[in-house]
């Protein structure tokens, strides 16, 4: 072999592989770079993610399953968001701080939101989670109850909220009996214990995703009279509202919230049993134990009020505002009746 042709070749080589090392190196150098870069990145990115303090009505159930899908499947933070579900110490606490914005949003109930704009409370509800009451008069089979007009003469219990008198005054004098016969008796909180041990004949203020799967879980026969079938009009039994000044400042951080609670619901719809499991990872055991066939039933009611062929899941009307308003005037509920145009909005 030419030994000038192999030194020639060797130096060639050598070059070539000093070469390759400089652009392997630099190629290592940029991808560490870019790791680097993407990491830096993602810790931006985590960073820039905008807070968002909602709060349930109560402790987590199965209404609350399409936020929790939501959080779990990463759908909050596709929109830019770090939400954190909240607790109320008490009912009216998610309405009265969305109020005065210490949380962002609040889950409350219709009739509520119109008593607060009533008395210049400047709460704005964006989306009706349940459109038709799940609050119905709830009795055991067996007490000699057919109609409303059947509580006449007897004692009926309700958990001490105030919208619950009318709900009940209307169901019976709509159905021709004398709302003044019928005995209603503060029982707080204790609505299956309360006709269970017969201290009450029925209780009104129960719900049927509820209470009454929880009493037929317990081996009891219940029935109930739906408030819609006796002169109450369709009211939305759960809303999500904030205050003026939060649409203001913030409506593209709801927009957006509402948006990842939409797909959260599309999941939930699709997936009913992988949302009950997620939901079950986040009950609060001590305060409010969950059990799993309630919660599939409580889901099963849900569904069918969550949505309807003409109206999709967080929209409102605002004939739905305007009745439930004019209801709870006539009833003298409230005085005066607030405009429609500030009471709600849609965020479609």
């Amino acid at each position: 072999m030419n030994k000038r042709w192999w030194k020639t070749n060797k130096r060639k080589n050598m070059a070539w592989m000093l070469a390759f090392s400089i652009t392997a190196l630099g190629a290592c150098n940029a991808d560490e770079s870019n790791e680097e870069d993407s990491q830096a990145g993602d810790e931006d990115a985590e960073e820039e993610l905008q807070e968002v303090d909602v709060m349930l009505d109560w402790y987590p159930n199965a209404v609350h399953s399409y936020l929790y899908a939501a959080q779990e499947k990463g759908y909050f933070e596709e929109e830019g968001l770090d939400v954190n579900i909240q607790f109320p110490t008490n009912p009216t606490d998610p309405l009265n701080l969305a109020a005065t914005g210490e949380v962002d949003l609040g889950i409350t109930y219709q009739p509520d939101v119109i008593t607060a704009r009533n008395e210049g409370v400047p709460v704005v509800s964006v989306a009706a989670i349940v459109r038709s009451p799940l609050n119905h008069v709830v009795h055991l089979e067996g007490a000699d109850i057919d109609s409303p007009q059947d509580l006449e003469g007897k004692k009926v219990g309700y958990p001490g909220i105030p919208v619950n008198e009318p709900i009940l005054e209307t169901m019976v004098e709509e159905d021709g009996g004398n709302f003044d016969e019928v005995e209603l008796i503060d029982i707080g909180f204790e609505l299956n214990s309360a006709i269970v041990t017969e201290r009450t004949d029925a209780v009104v203020g129960a719900y049927i995703n509820h209470e009454v799967p929880v009493l037929e879980h317990e081996g009891h026969e219940v029935d109930y009279l739906n408030p819609v079938d006796y002169g109450v009009p369709p009211f939305y039994e759960l809303v999500m509202v904030t205050n003026e000044e939060n649409i203001e400042n913030n409506e593209e951080k709801i927009r957006s919230f509402w948006a990842a609670a939409e797909k959260g619901y599309e999941f939930m719809k699709e997936n009913p049993d992988e949302s009950l499991d997620i939901l079950l990872d986040h009950q609060d055991q001590e305060n409010f134990p969950l059990k799993r066939e309630v919660e599939e039933e409580s889901l099963e009611v849900l569904l069918d009020k969550m949505e309807t062929e003409e109206e999709p899941f967080g929209s409102q009307s605002a004939e739905s505002w305007k009745a439930t308003m004019e209801w709870l005037n006539e009833t003298g509920y409230i005085e005066e009746t607030p405009e429609t145009e500030e009471i709600f909005m849609n965020l479609e």
